[in-house]
């Protein structure tokens, strides 16, 4: 409590800075392949892996941690927490490639997509273009091209 004090919380210019580091996911173990399997469709490498845990990096700040462990809690992405993660692609070819990848997989594509979601764009000259999945947990997943048309 010292520390903090003299360092003078809550005092404008006495922020911490910070970046995104890591996100957990967690899901049936039975799941894993499929988080892993899927991000490495998605151009991410395995940083650990054992028995109910799998990581993933894209080379970037930030991993993913995929836990076999729950207290079997259904997720719903339309209460109190997080509603979807979007991971972007670089165009629209890979989000197509992706949606083949799922469809194969058996993922069902959901609100429509793949489509263009204009009313996300900030002009006449830009695509919002997306698919939405679950993953077999339920988790949301958005993979998005925004760019130029």
């Amino acid at each position: 409590m010292v520390a903090a004090a003299s360092r003078g919380c809550g005092v404008k210019g006495d922020n911490v800075k910070t970046q995104a580091g890591h996100i957990q996911i967690n899901g049936e173990a039975d799941n894993q392949s499929f988080y892993k399997d899927l991000f490495e469709f998605l151009g991410w490498n395995v940083l650990y892996e054992a028995e109910g845990i799998v990581g993933m990096s894209n080379g970037g700040p930030i991993s993913l941690w995929f836990h076999g462990h729950t207290n079997g809690t259904a997720n719903d992405q339309d209460g109190a927490g997080m509603n979807h993660f979007g991971f972007s692609a670089e165009s629209i070819a890979d989000v197509d490639l992706t949606a083949g990848y799922l469809r194969g997989k058996g993922v069902e594509l959901l609100y429509g997509t793949p489509c263009n979601r204009p009313e996300y764009t900030s002009g006449e000259d830009e695509l919002y273009y997306s698919i939405m999945f679950h993953s077999p947990d339920r988790i949301l997943f958005e993979v998005v091209y925004t760019g130029p048309k």
